[in-house]
């Protein structure tokens, strides 16, 4: 059974997504910017983040299972507030008729 993709009529918001591609002697450097559209969350929970520590997480959005922005990529919300990748999950259906996806947390 191939994996199941998260139906388009859940995906009600655009957030706007600048890749962290790293850092220079002016700051931080960031690829163009790519609409996204997404599931969003504003709920606050704490997060692992990838250096182990916990985080606490103002939102997150839930979209397609290709996608997977870099810590530290810069997001724009519908509302116009810019936040920051904290890490990402991939709940996987493994097979059952549940959609897989990504869910990106935010600070």
């Amino acid at each position: 059974m191939a994996d199941v993709k998260v139906p388009g009529f859940l995906l009600r918001h655009t957030v706007q997504v600048e890749e962290y591609l790293g850092s220079s002697s002016t700051g931080d450097v960031y690829g163009p910017v790519a609409p996204v559209r997404c599931l969003l969350d504003e709920r606050t929970q704490v997060v692992i983040s990838p250096g182990g520590e916990q985080v606490t997480s103002s939102s997150s959005y839930i979209t397609r299972i290709d996608h997977s922005p870099a810590p530290k990529s810069r997001v724009t919300l519908p509302d116009g507030q810019v936040t920051k990748v904290i890490t990402i999950a991939r709940p996987d259906g493994g097979g059952l008729p549940v959609p897989s996806n990504t869910q990106v947390f935010l600070q």
